[in-house]
């Protein structure tokens, strides 16, 4: 579910292929790596970590990337990854893509999670960080990401050993859309109205009927 969130997200925010290894690797701890990194830490139904490092030519790919597409012109772009206005974009993306990995817990596990503001760095060493909650068989797993110009990133997932068992059958939660929901409510709302109107007109030409 977390590998699909930044998948799409990344996808849908820059417009270009992202893709990622279809081989998920067991690792011992995880760390913030360089050249920029971001963290974001859970808990609810389940405690954990994800990490995100990025190479600082991935960074920038990704960066500009989402941002031309939004529009903005080059010459007004960083180009360096250590600037704060990459820091915040690459921020806002990791946030958008915890919730949509929140969401899909919700919909997919019917559990819920809450995440905190994703924390993004620019460090040059690797940095060990552990989660501050309880974790009595922590397990931690690494995902390796490429964009389309074959820029690398890798994403971390720390969390305790957890077990899922189904206690009877049910149906997966639909993914809410708020335009649909506002079309459905306009649709109503236009129906509603138009019928009495329609029974005015009718009552009116039995009038002049003599009924």
């Amino acid at each position: 579910m977390l590998c699909k969130s930044v998948f799409e997200v990344l996808a849908s925010a820059t417009g270009s292929e992202i893709n990622y290894s279809p081989m998920v690797q067991k690792i011992n701890k995880t760390c913030l790596k360089p050249d920029i990194s971001c963290f974001v830490l859970f808990d609810g139904g389940f405690s954990g970590l994800v990490v995100a490092n990025f190479t600082a030519a991935a960074a920038l790919e990704i960066y500009q990337t989402y941002l031309l597409s939004m529009g903005i012109p080059q010459a007004e772009l960083a180009i360096q990854h250590t600037s704060d206005d990459v820091g915040n974009v690459m921020g806002e993306l990791m946030n958008q893509i915890v919730g949509d990995f929140t969401s899909r817990v919700g919909q997919e596990l019917l559990t819920s999670i809450s995440q905190n503001q994703p924390k993004m760095l620019a460090i040059n060493k690797e940095v060990m960080i552990s989660i501050n909650t309880n974790l009595d068989r922590p397990q931690a797993r690494r995902v390796t990401f490429k964009t389309a110009q074959n820029n690398i990133f890798y994403l971390e997932f720390a969390v305790d050993k957890t077990e899922f068992i189904q206690l009877h059958e049910f149906e997966k939660q639909d993914k809410t859309n708020p335009d649909k929901i506002i079309d459905e409510a306009a649709s109503k709302h236009k129906n509603t109205a138009a019928k009495p109107a329609a029974e005015v007109v009718d009552n009116d030409l039995l009038e002049q009927l003599g009924f």
